[in-house]
């Protein structure tokens, strides 16, 4: 990548008229509440980059958040645009400098390593049942307004029409505690249209699950901190079969997020020293809400049989039983 050649069109030569950033009024504003990561900071600003700019942010997502590590002529080196290029992005992204963008990398490096046992929680050990649930309502208000703040509307869209087109069959999987959510919504898509299922690695099934997957897979992959090795291979296998990613993780972002297709994170923050998976489950309901309000009539006329199917399964159950 260090080959290319240098872009020095940046902002003048932009791609849909964006004008180059000349004072903090168009910055990126950091909410009060949780703190924006920068993944978070490129989202907000995609649809208004200039073609320089594009080849930063694309340089920056493909090796997130090492390639803000280096300095800013590495970076531009990368990208293949000028340094003052790097510069003027970076205040575009709402920082006061290079230092201060750095600064919040390295921060974030560290919020991706946390454990529960690294993770403080938000009260002491002999703080009151009050003050707990004071702490959980306030914690979790805020995960929820942060994520669907950030939610990211074209990368949301393109998941819900990757879900709905029913010639893909839907595969869905995370980690350790994340495949309560692959389970949870693949209960409900089934529901809602035909070829889906959770898929739990093991030695007996995911052969065959690598054996078969391809181009007319969509992945719903569920990786969130602590991101766990075999989940992440296992979707880059999917990916490189030629399926579609989903990519369901927090704003620090799982090492999937590089060969994802669509990218989706939600806070964790939880009053406890273990992430929370409250500000996820939602964003999984609303994925559910908008493939049902999409697929229309062919959703409820499934329903409809599904709910036909139960009962007489229930009528069969009781009668058995005399």
């Amino acid at each position: 990548m260090a080959g290319r050649a240098e872009d020095h069109s940046d902002d003048a030569n932009s791609a849909g008229g964006a004008q180059p950033v000349s004072s903090t009024e168009d910055r990126t504003e950091e909410p009060a509440g949780l703190g924006v990561t920068v993944a978070e900071r490129l989202r907000r600003v995609q649809g208004s980059l200039s073609r320089a700019e594009v080849k930063i942010a694309r340089e920056l997502t493909a090796n997130y958040p090492a390639a803000g590590l280096d300095s800013a002529s590495g970076l531009a080196a990368q990208a293949g645009v000028s340094a003052p290029t790097v510069v003027r992005f970076v205040a575009r992204l709402g920082f006061d400098g290079y230092r201060q963008f750095q600064q919040s990398l390295r921060e974030e490096v560290q919020a991706r390593q946390a454990s529960p046992l690294t993770l403080a929680p938000v009260i002491g050990a002999d703080s009151p049942t009050s003050e707990l649930v004071e702490a959980a309502r306030r914690v979790g208000s805020a995960a929820l307004g942060q994520t669907f703040t950030a939610l990211p509307e074209q990368e949301f869209d393109r998941a819900v029409g990757l879900i709905c087109d029913q010639g893909k069959r839907i595969a869905c999987f995370g980690g350790r505690f994340s495949q309560l959510l692959a389970e949870y919504l693949d209960l409900h898509l089934r529901l809602l249209r035909p070829g889906t299922v959770v898929h739990t690695p093991s030695p007996g099934r995911d052969a065959g699950f690598r054996v078969d997957v391809g181009r007319r897979d969509v992945c719903v992959v569920f990786d969130f901190r602590r991101y766990q090795d075999d989940t992440v291979e296992l979707a880059r296998h999917a990916h490189e079969r030629g399926a579609k990613i989903v990519l369901f993780t927090d704003p620090w972002l799982s090492p999937a997020a590089e060969f994802a297709d669509v990218v989706l994170p939600a806070r964790v923050e939880a009053p406890s020293p273990f992430d929370s998976i409250v500000a996820p489950l939602a964003l999984v309901e609303t994925l559910v809400a908008a493939v049902h309000a999409r697929l229309g009539h062919a959703a409820e006329e499934r329903l409809r049989e599904a709910e036909e199917r139960l009962r007489e399964a229930e009528d069969a159950s009781r009668g058995g039983g005399r």
